[in-house]
């Protein structure tokens, strides 16, 4: 099955690594649709930057002859584009996924995803949508991650850990075996996760201790 070419919503840093996942799966990057209209009629990488985000033009190529990609590690930016997708293209957004990255043939994964180089997600591990997984992050056998989670370069996911919706964890973080992270939780970046983080919670450290709560 031949391939459609991608739009790309948003130009800038994440924008740029999901170019780079596409083509390293040769697939063609259609252009970029970006809020900043300074960006507008320039090119990242000798892709245009083809317009807004609202541009019906643009829009209406996606579901025909274009899939499109959200690049934002903004949560509510995300959303609220990945919802419009659905609503008004009657489209969930592809996943870009690096050709040197692992997913074991019986995790399952949703629509939307990022998924970098190096990244290695287990047997039987179950990914939500719209989740970011930046450089070598291992995701361990028999995990279960929500959508619109983040996780930073070289994070480790310990064996049947639950990671909740919104979740962020930061760069080079451990959840060890079996912890569960709430809803909109944030782990600081380093830090080593040895017990259940609620819902809207901070944590930081080694042992992770919580800094504040939303």
């Amino acid at each position: 099955m031949e391939l459609k070419p991608v739009i790309i919503f948003g130009a800038k840093g994440l924008g740029k690594v999901a170019l780079d996942i596409f083509k390293s799966n040769d697939i063609v990057v259609y252009g970029f649709l970006e809020d900043d209209a300074t960006l507008h009629n320039t090119e990242v990488d000798f892709t245009p930057v083809l317009g807004s985000p609202d541009d019906d033009g643009f829009l209406k190529l996606i579901g025909q002859k274009c899939d499109a990609f959200v690049a934002s590690d903004d949560n509510k930016y995300r959303r609220s584009t990945v919802e419009m997708l659905q609503e008004r293209r009657k489209v969930a957004p592809a996943n870009a996924i690096h050709y040197q990255s692992y997913i074991a043939s019986s995790a399952e994964m949703g629509h939307g995803n990022l998924v970098n180089a190096g990244v290695n997600i287990g047997a039987g591990a179950r990914i939500g949508g719209s989740c970011i997984f930046h450089a070598q992050v291992v995701i361990d056998y028999d995990v279960h991650i929500g959508n619109f989670v983040q996780i930073g370069t070289g994070s480790v996911i310990g064996t049947g850990a639950t990671i909740g919706d919104g979740a962020f964890i930061g760069t080079g973080s451990t959840i060890v075996s079996g912890i569960t992270i709430g809803r909109n939780a944030r782990i600081g970046a380093g830090s080593v996760v040895v017990e259940t983080v609620s819902e809207g919670a901070t944590v930081f450290g080694n042992p992770a201790k919580e800094v504040s709560k939303k």
